[in-house]
């Protein structure tokens, strides 16, 4: 039974017993606790919480997930993949344990030929909470299952609940037994292979609070509605309808495992090691597919770095299985062949998601290439200093700075019969990693437990009028102070204020929140932002300026129509923009992010390089004879399938429900998905100017324009600038890149000129500074400031000249000067002075300390410096006393 024949009766199954299926919503998930939807249950969140009334009673879905914590398990186990599809049945208050595990046998158990999965009760276990004796009493009443194959299992397996105070309780999960040449006999409680976990039933039934860990917590008592929230993994029951050894060799994944083998000309199933790679390769080059589908581009930090990681491992395996070239344009069609019935959008935006991908494997394998350079050097360092490792400081350098992966280094590092000091970069990784989860957890604690909105938002969304007045009459539905619900808050307060409508925006698509004031009987607020904590309620963070805002009374919405107008400009101007790009340079320049706000826009893009001027300037044209144009705008609400049959661009990462806000420019010249606000016409934009063009990550590029007002009053100081440019150098405007070019030129040949006089100045000082050596200890030593020098190599090369006039001494030259401001000390060494014991490099650190900066440097030649110029004498007497230490 192939995985999307699964799927489908999953879903077939539910609907007919009343469930509302739901589409899957996108990997990238807009909790702020979550990089990704790492579970079936995010989208529902807010539904499960209580935060948001539920709009069906009960629902279905085949959720696509991300899960990186256990990334070192994927190949290892028959189980573990990075992405992967929870199947999910929901309850809101409707049925609850007797209905979901009456579900889920049925399903199960059932024949194929009647619609169910087909498997066998005998290859079943089960699990429950072992204090759920409700549980237990059902499955023997409903599956008749005899009671040795029910085990109770603690709250670290079968309780749920996410860490915070909330919603909580027991879970029941469904095990199938692979047989005996799998393991031992025992069940689940074995915690062994031979037991596949293939759907778990969580009954949340309470609420708690105290929580001092995952599974140590108070339960206050029970939910007034208690919620259904089950996952089936539909890679595990794939891997066992199909009768595989694991869910690398599904019908959905082995395709990639396949071409991996014939790319590298080894044999699956012949060596353990070789076996992992190609798994690992199968499943992270579907994850990193998955992940571009839904807008996640490679960069170097959130979501992008995991992407990054997916793709340099994927890459990493296939060159320790012999291939070194790139795979990436194999691999990945492959990848998009065995997935694009599930998920057409990785054929229709192909070009988009092979573009980002074959650029990535195009960066990583010079990352490759460079960073051997830089591991050869720091092997040969270390076999000239006589030692036997690699220090973890420079493995890990290379790891985390480089990309560089920690398993090349050892097997370089082995081939040239030295070690790694592993204790030391295991350290290091301990404490980069322990830096991240404690940054994850801050996010956890300040932005997860929106609970505190529950009772506000079940009285309704909060009705936006804004699109078409900029005032509004409402009521004040509640207030936080300090995340805290008060009754009423003061004149010099800062509180958020929750209203039934409003006419100011909240921040979200890229445009930031609205200005202005919300005023009422006796109180006027300064609007500081305005956002949407939960789905469908708008809250105001406000400053009391006078009075005292109270639960209940009455409350007029004012927007800074000035403002609101030059952000609907800049909204605007993005489409206009957009549209540009994609005119000039295609439909696979789509848009990765944006940010509006009054005159200003910006806009990041899918492109691989960098614009050329003619190209900015063709851009800008486009968008401004749309001004011109004076099209019409208009906004349409329909069904969403409906708009993207229309042609309507989507924002990748944008959340969209079943009816979608269509903005259309010009018709379908621009036409997108937007929630935000916009002029009536183009013309009403008045003027784009493009001011900015840069890279923003492999692939990405990003422009920036100044609109209306904003834009002319830019020109108008660029107009004034030349006016004065041409004034002051005599030449017409027009003539002035040919003399402003003239100028530099000039400029350069005399500064070249002073350079060489500079430098012979330097030079003609060698015999004398030779002849200043004096001795200390065992050394010959010159020790001398020379005042100021052009650049840091006019002093080294000053120090080896004076070096090779004394190259046949025990001579130690330690030279400083002043560069541009700031000290520099250039220490040389004589082959007989490191003979005898004199390192450059730890001379020169000894200097830099004393001006206040770093050094350091191999032991021939080496250079410190430092901020204290002042300190410049201080520094070589350190020298000279370092070497009578």
């Amino acid at each position: 039974m192939k995985t999307a024949e699964i799927a489908k009766r999953y879903l077939d199954y539910f609907e007919k017993q009343g469930h509302t299926i739901v589409p899957s919503a996108s990997l990238v998930t807009d909790d702020p606790a979550l990089l990704f939807t790492v579970a079936g249950m995010v989208p529902f969140i807010p539904y499960l919480s209580g935060d948001v009334p539920a709009p069906y009673p009960r629902a279905a879905d085949n959720q696509k997930c991300i899960r990186t914590n256990d990334i070192e398990e994927v190949g290892k186990t028959p189980r573990h993949g990075t992405f992967f599809q929870m199947l999910g049945n929901w309850s809101f208050g409707d049925y609850f344990k007797k209905g979901a595990i009456t579900f889920a046998w049925e399903l199960l158990t059932s024949p194929e030929a009647e619609g169910g999965l087909g498997f066998d009760p005998e290859d079943l276990w089960v699990t429950v909470y072992e204090e759920d004796d409700e549980a237990l009493a059902l499955w023997l009443e409903i599956a008749g299952l005899p009671e040795e194959r029910i085990q109770r299992l603690g709250k670290d397996t079968n309780y749920w609940s996410t860490g915070l105070p909330g919603p909580a309780g027991p879970c029941s999960e469904i095990f199938f037994d692979r047989g005996p040449a799998y393991g031992i006999d025992g069940g689940p409680a074995t915690d062994d292979d031979r037991y596949v976990e293939i759907w778990n039933l969580v009954f949340m039934q309470y609420e708690i609070t105290n929580v001092r860990s995952k599974y140590d917590f108070d339960i206050v008592g029970e939910l007034p509605a208690k919620n259904i929230d089950t996952g089936m993994g539909l890679e595990r029951v794939a891997f066992i309808k199909q009768g595989v050894d694991n869910m690398y060799e599904t019908d959905q994944v082995r395709p990639v495992l396949d071409k991996a083998v014939a790319l590298s000309g080894r044999t699956y199933g012949a060596n353990h090691d070789d076996d992992v790679r190609f798994r690992v390769v199968a499943d992270h080059v579907r994850s990193s597919l998955m992940l571009m589908s839904d807008g996640v581009t490679p960069s170097n930090d959130g979501r992008g770095y995991i992407l990054r990681r997916l793709m340099r491992r994927a890459i990493r395996s296939m060159r320790l299985l012999g291939v070194d070239g790139p795979t990436f344009e194999v691999l990945f069609t492959v990848s998009r062949d065995a997935m694009k019935e599930a998920y057409p959008v990785v054929e229709t935006d192909w070009a988009r998601i092979s573009q980002y991908a074959l650029a990535e494997e195009a960066t990583f394998l010079r990352t490759l290439a460079a960073g051997e350079t830089l591991l050869d050097e720091s092997v040969a360092a270390t076999r000239k200093s006589g030692g036997a490792a690699i220090a973890g400081a420079e493995a890990f350098l290379l790891h985390d700075t480089y990309g560089f992966p920690i398993d090349l280094t050892l097997e370089i590092a082995e081939e040239a019969g030295l070690t790694v000091d592993r204790a030391a970069f295991d350290t290091l990784m301990q404490e980069q990693r322990a830096r991240a989860k404690a940054d994850a957890r801050s996010r956890k604690r300040q932005l997860a437990d929106t609970s505190v909105y529950r009772d506000l938002r079940a009285q309704g969304e909060t009705v936006f009028t804004g699109y078409t007045d900029l005032e509004a009459e409402s009521r004040v539905l509640g207030i936080l102070v300090d995340g805290v619900p008060v009754d009423r808050a003061s004149s010099g307060q800062i509180a958020e204020v929750i209203l039934a409508e409003t006419a100011l925006y909240a921040e979200s698509g890229g445009q930031v929140a609205d200005k202005g004031v919300i005023v009422g009987p006796g109180f006027e607020l300064e609007v500081l932002d305005v956002q949407k904590p939960v789905p469908g309620l708008v809250s105001h963070t406000v400053e009391v300026t006078s009075g005292e805002v109270g639960v209940d009374q009455t409350a007029r919405t004012i927007v800074d129509a000035a403002n609101r107008r030059s952000a609907r400009q800049a909204h605007s101007a993005t489409h206009l923009v957009h549209a540009a790009l994609r005119d000039t340079l295609g439909k696979t320049a789509t848009q990765a992010g944006s940010l509006n706000r009054a005159g200003y826009m910006r806009f990041d893009f899918s492109w691989g390089q960098a614009l050329s001027e003619a190209t900015k300037s063709e851009i800008e044209e486009i968008a401004n004879n749309a001004v011109r144009d004076n099209l019409e705008v208009t906004t349409r609400v329909l069904p969403l399938d409906e708009a993207k049959a229309l042609g309507a661009m989507a924002l990748f990462g944008e959340k969209y429900g079943d009816t979608v806000r269509m903005v259309d420019i010009g018709g379908p010249w621009s036409r997108e998905l937007c929630a935000g606000t916009h002029v009536a016409t183009s013309a009403e934009v008045g003027l784009i100017n493009l001011v900015g063009e840069q890279s923003v990550g492999a692939s990405n590029r990003r422009v920036e324009a100044l609109v209306g007002l904003d834009a002319f009053r830019s020109l108008a100081s660029e107009r004034a600038i030349v006016s004065q440019l041409s004034s002051a150098l005599k030449t017409p405007r027009e003539q002035l890149p040919d003399r402003i070019a003239e100028l530099t030129a000039s400029l350069k040949a005399a500064e070249k000129k002073i350079a060489a006089f500079e430098a012979k100045a330097l030079g003609d000082r060698v015999p004398a500074l030779a002849s200043s050596a004096t001795q200390v200890g065992a050394y010959r030593v010159v020790a001398q400031s020379v005042g100021a020098a052009g650049s840091g190599d006019d002093l080294r090369s000053l120090a080896l000249q004076v070096r090779e006039r004394l190259s046949a001494e025990t001579a130690v030259i330690a030279l400083g000067a002043e560069v541009s401001g700031r000290p520099v000390v250039i220490v040389a060494t004589t082959e007989a002075a490191r003979a005898a014991g004199a390192k450059a490099g730890v001379l020169a650190k000894t200097a830099a300390g004393v001006l206040g900066g770093g050094g350091g440097g191999r032991d021939d030649v080496a250079q410190g410096g430092g901020s204290d110029a002042a300190a410049l004498p201080a520094a070589l007497t350190a020298v000279t006393e370092a070497l009578t230490a």
